[in-house]
């Protein structure tokens, strides 16, 4: 029986194909590698004691930092992601890597790396659950403080988290904190450095609200580290196309964000990036079980935004400008030109569901 500390406050223990969890089963179906730990014996009478004392071990072993690392045929980039995250110069993290039925030879890679280095644990899944499941599960596997998404394609410079943690120990209003972003090309060649800045250091959480609606941006800040306090109080990534937009919006009215003046992030463009797809075929990543069905997803982005505002407490004042901002949403960016198009895109799709189905039952009659 092998105790892991997988959060402060709940210990996994691995029995057979089944987790513990306080004293809950919970089905495995995925496979955890890595250095095993030495278990005492079935028969031993002191086994209690020694499973108490390995256990508040365990404890004491959790680490500051998790990253937790989802990935799918990844193997191109891979090794080099995980290079940069094993040459932090802060080196008290974990590395939670969980592969959704990679078809290359990204198993492979993680199985490597998981025997050399014991803070990786490798986890993976018998089918692809889809990209937002694979992101949350790494997430509720760690056990960090704080807690940062890693991507396969992406390169951490060694002193990103030893920057950004000292922001989030310094000021328990920060929940993120990241730094400067690098583009970066397939080869990894720098093509440009981010230069969008907003306004979420703000005390205000309306107007850091109002800047991550207004401002088109890209996603750099929540690939920082976050305060997994904060984290835990978000919905996480929805089962939706950009619902990782929707995350920040939430974080940022749960907190300030702090941006590092140091370029220490290099964010990989390549052919094989989801975003390259469209944003119906891109809610097909976030959930394989939206294949073939209506979605709305610039609607459900406006929705989404209303829901945030009336789940985190806020003052009335923030509340009604954050109201204010939602509403304003549509006229902002063409957001209003894609909901439209949102509409069209779902006619065509019911208009081809119907045909089908006029066709098959005068197949049958």
């Amino acid at each position: 029986m092998n105790f892991e500390a997988r959060h402060p406050r709940v210990a996994t223990v691995r029995l057979g194909g089944t987790e513990q969890r306080n004293g809950h089963l919970e089905a495995s179906p995925v496979v955890r590698t890595g250095p095993p730990a030495e278990a005492p014996a079935r028969d031993d009478a002191e086994q209690p004691k020694r499973a108490t004392q390995e256990y508040a071990d365990a404890l004491a072993r959790v680490p500051r930092v998790s990253i937790g690392l989802p990935v799918y045929n990844g193997e191109r980039y891979l090794r080099e992601a995980i290079d940069s995250i094993l040459a932090q110069t802060f080196t008290d993290f974990e590395l939670i890597i969980s592969d959704n039925a990679s078809t290359d030879g990204t198993a492979a890679i993680c199985l490597e790396y998981a025997a050399r280095d014991r803070r990786i644990a490798y986890y993976r899944q018998p089918r692809n659950r889809g990209g937002a499941w694979n992101f949350n599960h790494v997430f509720r596997l760690s056990a960090g403080e704080y807690f940062k998404w890693a991507s396969h394609d992406d390169v951490l410079a060694p002193t990103f988290l030893e920057r950004c943690i000292e922001p989030l120990d310094r000021n328990a209003s920060v929940v993120v904190c990241y730094p400067g972003t690098i583009k970066i090309n397939e080869h990894g060649k720098e093509v440009f450095k981010y230069k969008i800045r907003l306004r979420t250091d703000s005390p205000a959480p309306s107007r850091r609200f109002h800047e991550l609606l207004r401002i088109p941006h890209s996603w750099y800040q929540g690939s920082g580290l976050i305060r997994a306090e904060a984290l835990r109080k978000t919905p996480l990534i929805g089962p939706y196309s950009e619902s990782d937009r929707i995350l920040l919006t939430w974080l940022g009215l749960l907190g300030q964000f702090h941006e590092v003046p140091e370029y220490l992030f290099r964010s990989r463009a390549h052919a094989g990036q989801s975003v390259r797809v469209s944003r119906y075929d891109r809610t097909t990543w976030f959930d394989p079980s939206h294949q073939g069905t209506i979605v709305l997803p610039v609607w459900r982005l406006f929705f989404e935004h209303f829901v945030c505002i009336r789940e985190v407490p806020l003052r009335a004042s923030d509340r009604a400008r954050c109201y204010l901002s939602a509403l304003r949403w549509p006229f902002w960016n063409g957001n209003g030109v894609w909901m439209a198009m949102d509409l069209v895109h779902a006619a065509r799709i019911a208009s081809r569901m119907l045909r089908g189905r006029w066709r098959a039952t005068k197949g049958s009659g």
